[in-house]
């Protein structure tokens, strides 16, 4: 792992649900913690959600993990995240900023702050939404606010607005974090670092590139052409080359 990755003061938590990737990942001192959604957990297979999130929990008992409630009503949410808290010390409950009808879930929120609860709340795209849940937060537990800022960019507006805005709003509330989530590129690890962001998400697939930090551009550009030339000799191209015509 290259040196910058030891300079970097944003935690990497790791974005996934591969088991086997998950625990191989906790061997990294840099992986500072972990997180998952309903979405990766499907593409990954998991069958039983409660086995998984408890055995991780226990597994790896050093570093936070966030687990994500399946409900779409409030009183359900409420229950299943006391439930989810209860799998380890570790444990984050992600908590949607809203239902699937758009309602604002600030109000549980406000409660399982109130209960104890350490809640991540997910799917936040905008400074109204930041807004309505920071005093829900900043006389609890310790907490998250996930900025999707992957989303946000993929839509062609800029984050860092509302990364900074968020950064700006919960400056004197210690135990609340902000999350770069969805992040698009290695860059977006240096851009939270260089905002003051807390933590970024990085699905497994991107933390293979973090080799690549700080790599040199010449000799980058130099492997860029060399592979070029190798794939194209192991494709077995070939062009006509032009006879000198004497004159």
């Amino acid at each position: 792992m290259p040196d910058r990755v030891s300079t970097l003061k944003v935690k990497i938590f790791a974005d996934g649900a591969d088991k086997t990737s998950i625990l191989d990942l906790a061997k990294n001192s840099w992986i500072k913690g972990f997180t998952t959604n309903p979405t990766l957990m499907r593409k990954a297979g998991i069958a039983d959600y409660e086995s998984f999130g408890r055995e991780l929990a226990r597994e790896i008992p050093d570093r936070p993990f966030s687990f994500e409630v399946l409900s779409d009503d409030f009183d359900e949410m409420e229950q299943q995240a006391l439930h989810i808290a209860a799998w380890g010390a570790n444990v984050y409950v992600k908590i949607p900023i809203t239902d699937t009808r758009g309602r604002s879930s600030a109000p549980l929120i406000r409660r399982l702050a109130r209960e104890g609860v350490k809640v991540n709340v997910t799917a936040m795209m905008t400074i109204a939404q930041v807004d309505s849940v920071v005093d829900s937060l900043k006389n609890g537990p310790p907490s998250c606010i996930s900025i999707f800022a992957g989303r946000v960019a993929d839509t062609g507006c800029d984050p860092l607005p509302i990364l900074c805005g968020a950064l700006e709003r919960i400056r004197k509330s210690p135990q609340i974090e902000l999350i770069w989530a969805s992040p698009r590129e290695l860059f977006n690890i240096v851009q939270a670092d260089t905002i003051g962001c807390h933590i970024i998400t990085v699905t497994h697939d991107l933390l293979k590139k973090l080799p690549l930090l700080g790599k040199d551009l010449n000799q980058y550009s130099l492997d860029t052409v060399k592979m070029f030339v190798d794939d194209a000799r192991a494709a077995g191209f070939s062009l006509p080359v032009p006879v000198a015509q004497e004159r």
